[in-house]
């Protein structure tokens, strides 16, 4: 997830000055995206079973991995 979004947009007002559209650029919306599907993932697991940081670390170690 990227720490503050650095989000440049330019908007697209109608007769009145009122703004009805924003446009970013590709790399500003792939981040935003790739950030709501974080957030995403975050909340599906928010109720899983925690495992501390050692039992990880375990974990880890039995499958050869560290």
């Amino acid at each position: 997830m990227t720490m503050p979004m650095n989000v440049h947009p330019q908007y697209i007002t109608d007769d009145n000055g009122k703004k009805v559209s924003v446009i970013i650029s590709m790399q500003e919306f792939e981040n935003i995206v790739e950030d709501i599907e974080d957030l995403a993932v975050i909340a599906d697991r928010k109720d899983e079973e925690k495992t501390s940081h050692a039992d990880f670390l375990e974990e880890l170690k039995a499958d050869a991995i560290l």
